[in-house]
């Protein structure tokens, strides 16, 4: 039984026992690696506030996981799309702004995130040739990003 299939039995059986009624497609070969992607008709409670459910589920999915195949890959979870649609919402708005840091010279934040997005953003501006990505100091789990012309 490959990690995927052990991971996707982890998250049948535990979104069972909560008394979710789901279907789970597998894609090996997803765009972020092995991914779970929970189809279901109560989605709002899965997904949460900003993800933040989701983000438990697939935590302890993995931790699951981990316990019985130290070597696994990171599985990611993901419900009817969710985090698909965010990512590419969330790049969308950041590329708005980068063309406001572009035009003005001003820098703009994003909103408060977690490590995965702000790995995200960082990602989409590692070459651009005229805006330059910072993230908040400090030890909150969600912070934000900075856009600013470089050199600046």
């Amino acid at each position: 039984m490959t990690a995927l299939e052990q991971a996707r039995q982890i998250l049948e059986n535990t979104l069972g026992y909560l008394g979710f009624y789901v279907t789970i497609e597998e894609d090996e070969h997803g765009p972020d690696g092995p991914t779970l992607q929970i189809l279901t008709d109560e989605s709002e409670a899965l997904i949460g506030k900003r993800g933040e459910v989701l983000d438990d589920i697939q935590y302890l999915v993995n931790r699951l996981l981990i316990r019985r195949l130290p070597d696994a890959p990171r599985i990611r979870v993901d419900v009817e799309f969710y985090r698909s649609m965010r990512e590419d919402k969330m790049l969308e708005r950041a590329r708005e702004l980068a063309e406001q840091v572009r035009a003005t010279g001003k820098p703009q934040p994003l909103p408060p995130m977690n490590s995965y997005y702000r790995r995200l953003i960082h990602n989409a501006f590692v070459n651009d040739p005229e805006i330059a990505t910072e993230s908040s100091k400090g030890d909150e789990r969600f912070k934000r990003v900075m856009l600013k012309k470089k050199g600046k």
